[in-house]
């Protein structure tokens, strides 16, 4: 399977729908990598347009991959070591597309139905053909409705059996991650 993923910090939107750009957390490094590493993930990519953010990251990966952090815990040295940082959506993508050899079928996540949903069966079916695949999450209130509009397709979003429905981006991520990659009884091939 050729799969990578990517936290989108900007383009994001804040509650009230505006486009913003969100703050890089320790806890979506080391939960989203650890995830990635679980299920095959090539590369995380994390996205931030911000200088700070990025050195930020860069710092802390490093930690957990060429400092202490990394001698006394080699597994999270081996999840974070999927990490890369950078500036842009386009950076990824462009970085994505030279790691495969091809434009990757770029397919975003979203708490709300969008007009180009796709089944997790359909997404199943092109990773098992080796198409590669680059799935982005959003931060903050997720992702932008420009960048939805330019993605190839969207998942379908997350339902709990309640109204509410504010997962964390990491707890989402790791639930997709399972459903797209992860061990599967007959039941599961549905969704």
């Amino acid at each position: 399977m050729r799969i990578d993923v990517a936290l989108v910090h900007y383009p994001v939107v804040n509650r009230h729908g505006e486009t913003i750009g969100s703050a890089v957390t320790n806890l979506d490094l080391h939960d989203i990598a650890r995830a990635g590493r679980t299920y095959g993930v090539g590369t995380y990519w994390v996205i931030t347009p911000f200088q700070e953010q990025r050195e930020l990251a860069e710092q802390i990966v490093g930690h957990w991959t060429r400092g202490y952090g990394g001698s006394v815990n080699p597994d999270r040295s081996d999840a974070l070591a999927l990490i890369t940082v950078c500036a842009s959506y386009a950076e990824a993508l462009a970085g994505a597309t030279e790691k495969f050899g091809e434009r990757p079928f770029v397919l975003a996540t979203c708490a709300k139905e969008q007009a180009n949903t796709l089944e997790y069966a359909e997404v199943r079916e092109r990773l098992n053909r080796e198409t590669p695949v680059l799935l982005l999450f959003g931060t903050a209130w997720g992702l932008s409705p420009e960048l939805l509009a330019a993605v190839d397709g969207v998942l379908p979003p997350l339902r709990g059996t309640t109204g509410f429905n504010h997962l964390s981006v990491r707890s989402a991520a790791a639930i997709i991650l399972d459903r797209l990659l992860g061990e599967r009884s007959g039941a599961m091939q549905a969704l």
